[in-house]
């Protein structure tokens, strides 16, 4: 049973949740497509005076697609037995597979907002802000490095509207 908490009572260490364990990005969308992509990249702070998270998804991404449609979308953590459903859902594309099917996930729409009766934290954000990354600005060279084929990431920042954790 999920409960709603406030974002400052958070426990998750965000290196270890975002970083090591990873999280889902799905996108709220009218349309019915639930597509959820695994993101190792991001984090959470303050910005605006306001509780919230950044994320980053390239433009090549069927995720990407979908985000740009919709001003919502929820980050989920699961626990270490679910590492093969991350795993799909950061390795096939929505393009191609219904990832849903394929992982047997559950989803569960609460106010567009779409996240897992399996997962054990969800995190509902509102978009506030967006930029392309643009690789003149990067001031160590390693980062180009990640980038051989010059897929740029679009930068969000998305404000925490509400926080369910088992």
């Amino acid at each position: 049973m999920f409960k709603n908490i406030k974002p400052e009572d958070l426990t998750e260490n965000a290196f270890e949740a975002i970083g090591k364990k990873w999280m889902l990005i799905t996108p709220s969308n009218s349309e019915g497509i639930i597509n959820p992509m695994t993101a190792s990249w991001g984090g959470f702070g303050i910005m605006w005076h306001k509780n919230v998270v950044y994320i980053v998804i390239r433009p090549t991404r069927y995720t990407y697609e979908l985000i740009e449609k919709t001003d919502n979308f929820s980050l989920t953590f699961f626990e270490e037995k679910y590492r093969k459903i991350l795993n799909l859902c950061g390795s096939k594309s929505g393009r191609d597979i219904n990832k849903i099917k394929e992982t047997g996930l559950t989803p569960i729409i609460e106010d567009e907002f779409i996240y897992y009766k399996e997962c054990s934290l969800s995190i509902f954000c509102k978009k506030l802000y967006f930029t392309d990354f643009n690789p003149d600005n990067f001031l160590d060279n390693e980062i180009e490095k990640l980038y051989p084929k010059k897929d740029y990431h679009k930068l969000y920042i998305g404000e925490i509207i509400r926080v369910k954790s088992e």
